[in-house]
């Protein structure tokens, strides 16, 4: 009897199915979870991973159990408290429960509810679950940049971690078959000659011939036993191909407001939404330029760094952006090529007269080479008039125009998943 013992070394993410199989069974309890972290946490540390709880009679698995059976009559002794409908409150903490409330106890006995950790891809990745760049068409292939593995069936050559145990085993199958049958063929035969000369009588039996058969059996049985149980020849590989995966290319625009009458907690309201809109991109898309745009009197085109945490500030002329906008979108993002989008965060303020120029600027010159453009307003207030111009717009262009507001901190996210929800076709 041959045995196959599989030496190869265990993967360091060989418990990722599992894990993964986890995460679906209890995904409502981990997106409550992420939700309500996003509200309590801080810009800074919104990429770090997050403590789930999960209630213990969620986790505990169903048993079945023997009723009494038959039809019994049962009678309960009155009280003075209750009457038949009433409701009995829940009484915890004495028993044990594992809910850490209560006082103590010395009786009762229960299960703490289950705690685990999901990592920071995790979390992200149950942040910003479906979610998606609106109206996301294929206008020119970025190249072959990405590439993508698929299965494309099996080789005879390959690397050990890549050895397909079940084809390898099925070669060897085959080939000790396709060796040993004209063997097998010929003991076959031998045997059925060897009870020929069996049968016959013992005074005419040709017993020199029956030695010869007899021997030349034992040696056809030896080469079969001597059939390697698998060979190198055997060894099936799992073949993996590398096919180019065609992405589109988009551009994102993020216009911010940095004048004098942003104040520092409206600032970083719009600081939050960015960032946040900052990391989903980055982490959807591969092919995907970030165009920052800061703007007071005036607007210029700044880096990340300086996009998020400069304290430079002004007079309020938004136009100034939208301008700089189609003057980057002409030069070097050209509609024909690039998915192009746009997002601005203002507290409503701008200069007399300059709020129609930007429903101008707009509906001419910007909306019509855009797949999508996302205003949010910053402000307690009442609304303005730059956002009665841009009601205007969005009237004209009520699939590719979305407004929100934000007046609190915790509106940041529910505004941001309502601007970039996953629509339907």
């Amino acid at each position: 009897m041959s045995y196959l013992i599989d030496r190869r070394l265990n993967g360091k993410n060989k418990s990722a199915v599992n894990r993964q199989r986890f995460l679906r069974r209890y995904r409502q309890h981990i997106q409550r979870a992420v939700q309500d972290a996003v509200g309590k946490r801080s810009i800074t540390d919104i990429e770090q991973g997050e403590k789930i709880t999960i209630p213990s009679r969620d986790v505990s698995e169903p048993t079945l159990g023997h009723g009494a059976g038959g039809n019994r009559g049962i009678i309960h002794p009155g009280n003075k408290e209750f009457v038949a409908g009433d409701r009995i409150a829940r009484r915890g903490g004495s028993g044990g429960g594992g809910s850490g409330e209560g006082r103590a106890s010395n009786s009762g006995e229960g299960v703490d509810d289950f705690v685990f950790q999901i990592t920071q891809e995790e979390f992200l990745e149950f942040m910003f679950e479906d979610l998606e760049l609106p109206n996301l068409v294929k206008r020119q292939l970025a190249g072959t940049e990405t590439f993508k593995y698929r299965r494309g069936g099996f080789s005879s050559v390959g690397t050990p971690n890549q050895i397909n145990i079940v084809r390898s085993l099925r070669a060897a199958h085959a080939r000790r078959i396709a060796m040993g049958a004209p063997k097998r063929r010929r003991l076959r035969e031998l045997e059925a000659e060897r009870q020929q000369l069996l049968q016959a009588d013992p005074l005419v039996r040709d017993t020199r011939r029956l030695a010869e058969i007899e021997e030349e059996m034992i040696v056809i049985q030896r080469k079969l036993d001597a059939l390697p149980f698998i060979d190198q020849f055997d060894i099936r590989y799992n073949l993996n191909i590398k096919e180019p995966q065609p992405s589109s290319k988009a551009v994102m625009f993020c216009l911010m407001d940095v004048s004098g009458s942003m104040n520092q907690a409206t600032k970083d309201m719009a600081k939050r939404f960015f960032i946040l809109l900052y990391l989903f991109l980055k982490r959807n898309y591969d092919h995907i330029d970030v165009v920052f745009i800061r703007h007071h009197t005036s607007a210029k085109e700044v880096d990340e760094e300086e996009f998020f945490y400069s304290r430079e500030t002004g007079g309020t002329i938004v136009s100034s952006a939208l301008r700089l906008m189609q003057q980057i979108m002409r030069d070097r993002y050209p509609e024909s090529e690039w998915n192009i989008y746009g997002a601005q965060a203002s507290d409503g303020d701008n200069w007399n007269d300059d709020s129609s120029v930007c429903y101008e600027l707009l509906i001419k010159d910007i909306m019509p080479h855009l797949q999508h453009y996302s205003y949010v307003e910053i402000t307690p207030r009442d609304h303005q008039a730059l956002w009665e111009e841009y009601e205007q717009v969005q009237q004209l262009f009520p699939d590719s125009f979305a407004m929100q507001q934000i007046v609190e901190v915790r509106d940041i996210y529910p505004v941001f998943r309502e601007l970039f929800r996953r629509r339907t076709a």
